[in-house]
């Protein structure tokens, strides 16, 4: 019997971290996707084979996935499938199945490219001639920003001297009644003048009862000292009538 070949498509998720934008194509001619043939997680690739547009880009192969939905997993040097025992938290296992310090066995893709994989994604790392809609051309700014002070400061280079709640990534939300409202995050290991003020008071609190229990230690040990003395003065007296 004479079968027909059915068209693999590829789907290409591309991410671009200077703009923040992302784009997926699907490619189903399989000479433009060759040039990912062969080649590995975390490889820097000429995508120059995919149409003019893409030429002069460079891209690094993030991750994967095979048309039945298992993920490329990084240091599996093979273009087939393999079952692996795998602790919680990995790719290919996530982190809120199974119980704590528990491994499983699952099936994961290796780390090279073949015919059988069905997403790639990457990231431009550099960007050639031609701009490429929807993900050169565009800005999208982050929405979502860093909660921790000292990740803050690092973001935005500021120094500690700087107030930090003035440079968090606020966010405009819509209500159910269509209202607006700017929700802006709590931050983390945040110092106020309240903060520090009541550390210090929990501090002397501390100071003060560590003082109290060493005064009673020496109160205690001068008595000890006391009857040790008024003992051995009432033991000579005996001796002395005997």
């Amino acid at each position: 019997k004479n079968f027909e070949n059915k068209k693999r498509n590829m789907k290409l998720h591309f991410a671009y971290p200077e703009t923040g934008a992302n784009k997926s194509i699907e490619i189903d001619d399989e000479n433009k996707v060759r040039c990912f043939y062969d080649r590995r997680l975390a490889e820097e690739i000429k995508i120059d084979s995919l149409g003019l547009q893409f030429k002069g880009y460079v891209v690094r192969v993030t991750g994967g996935m095979d048309k039945s939905g298992f993920p490329m997993k990084q240091g599996i040097l093979t273009t087939t499938r393999v079952r692996l025992l795998l602790p919680r938290g990995t790719v290919g296992y996530q982190k809120w199945r199974g119980k704590k310090g528990e491994r499983k066995r699952k099936s994961v893709r290796g780390c090279i490219i073949s015919p059988d994989i069905s997403v790639v994604n990457m990231v431009i790392v550099q960007k050639g001639e031609n701009e490429i809609a929807g993900l050169t051309d565009v800005s999208r700014p982050r929405t979502r920003g860093p909660k921790r002070a000292s990740r803050i400061r690092k973001l935005f280079n500021l120094s500690k001297q700087d107030d930090v709640r003035d440079y968090v990534i606020k966010t405009k939300k819509v209500g159910k009644d269509g209202t607006e409202y700017i929700c802006t995050p709590k931050i983390q290991r945040l110092l106020t003048p309240e903060k520090i003020k009541r550390k210090s008071a929990v501090k002397r609190m501390r100071k003060k009862r560590s003082d109290k229990r060493k005064q009673g230690k020496k109160d205690y040990e001068r008595l000890l000292k006391n009857l040790a003395a008024r003992k051995k003065v009432e033991e000579k007296k005996t001796q002395e009538k005997k």
